[in-house]
C-alpha cells in the first residue's frame, strides 16, 4: 500500500473508488443504448431543441413538453447529464424524456461548458441560470411553475445539489417565492476533497478553494421541499459515503426532507438507465413525486 492520500486510501486505492469506466464492465453497452434512446426521444416527442437560456454557447436546453389534465400545467424535472464536469453532453441523457413525458412531466434537459475549460463556478452558474429560466417560462411550454424539480446523475447529481442550495430569493430574474420544489441527486459527488486527489485530478485540476467553495456538504442546505439522494448499492463505499454525508449535513425538518436511499444490485450506470422505460420502477416513482402537489 502506497501512501495515504484521502481517508485511509492510498492513490491507487481512491482511483479505483472513482473510475467507473473500469468498475461496470457494461460501460459501453450502456451509453450505446442512451444514444439510441435519445435519438428515439429526439424523433419521437418533437421537443424544442438548443433553447438558449444564457450567453454562451453550450448554455442550452432541450425542451420536452408533456400533455397533462391538470389545468395548472406539468410537473417539470430539469435534468443535468453526468461526465465527471469534463465530458459528455445533453443529448446523451434525452432519454429521460420517454420515460417522464408519458407520465404527464416535462423535461429540460440541460447543456453546460466542460472544466478544465471552464471553472466550477461557471458550470453551477450555468446549471443555476437554467434552473432559474425554468422556473420563468415553464407556462410557455406547458408546465407548472410551482412544480419544476430539479435532477441530474453523477456530476449532474452535484450540480443537482449545488443548484438546491441555491437562494433563489436573491435572484432577480424571478417571480418572488418561485423555487424549486425539490429534486433527484443520483449518484452524486457532494465531497469534491476525494475528486482533487485522485486521477481526476489531471484533467479538472480542481484547486482547494474549488473544492470548498463548490462541495455541497459544506452549503446551507435548501431551505425547503423534497430532496432525494439515490445512489447503487454497487457503486462502491465511496459513492455511498458522498451521498450518506450529504443527507448528514442537510437533515431534515418540518419543511425540508432530505432522504438517502440506497438502491440495491445497480451500479453507477444501471441505476439511471431505466428512465428511458415509463413502466420502470424509477420512472413510476419519480413521476408520482413530482405530480403531487
Amino acid at each position: 500500500m502506497g501512501e495515504t492520500v484521502f481517508r485511509g486510501y492510498d492513490r491507487a486505492g481512491l482511483d479505483a473508488q472513482y473510475d467507473n469506466r473500469a468498475k461496470v464492465a457494461s460501460f459501453d453497452a450502456h451509453i450505446a443504448r442512451w444514444t439510441a434512446d435519445g435519438e428515439r426521444a429526439r424523433a419521437t416527442l418533437a421537443p424544442r431543441l438548443d433553447v438558449s437560456v444564457g450567453p454562451g454557447a453550450r448554455e442550452t436546453v432541450n425542451v420536452f413538453s408533456a400533455r397533462c389534465d391538470d389545468p395548472g400545467g406539468a410537473p417539470v424535472l430539469v435534468w443535468i447529464h453526468g461526465g465527471y464536469w469534463r465530458s459528455l453532453a445533453k443529448e446523451l441523457n434525452d432519454f429521460v424524456a420517454l420515460g417522464l413525458v408519458p407520465h404527464g412531466v416535462a423535461v429540460v434537459n440541460v447543456e453546460y461548458d466542460l472544466m478544465p475549460a471552464a471553472r466550477m463556478q461557471t458550470l453551477v452558474h450555468q446549471v443555476r441560470a437554467a434552473v432559474a429560466w425554468t422556473l420563468a417560462h415553464a407556462a410557455s411550454f406547458g408546465a407548472d411553475p410551482q412544480r419544476v424539480w430539479i435532477g441530474g446523475h453523477s456530476a449532474g447529481g452535484h450540480l443537482t445539489a449545488a443548484a438546491a442550495a441555491t437562494d433563489w430569493a436573491e435572484r432577480t430574474d424571478l417571480p418572488a417565492g418561485r423555487r424549486p420544489a425539490g429534486g433527484f441527486a443520483v449518484s452524486g459527488l457532494h465531497d469534491l476533497e476525494p475528486i482533487r486527489r485522485c486521477f481526476l485530478d489531471a484533467s479538472l485540476a480542481l484547486t482547494a478553494a474549488e473544492v470548498a467553495a463548490w462541495s455541497p456538504v459544506a452549503m446551507p442546505p435548501p431551505p425547503d421541499g423534497d430532496w432525494t439522494l439515490l445512489v447503487g448499492g454497487l457503486e462502491g463505499p465511496e459513492y455511498l459515503r458522498q451521498s450518506a454525508d450529504l443527507a448528514a449535513a442537510w437533515g431534515s425538518d418540518e419543511r425540508r426532507r432530505v432522504r438517502l436511499e440506497v438502491a440495491a444490485g445497480e451500479d453507477h450506470f444501471s441505476i439511471v438507465s431505466p428512465l428511458a422505460d415509463p413502466d420502470s420502477a424509477l420512472s413510476h416513482r419519480l413521476a408520482a413525486a413530482m405530480s403531487a402537489r
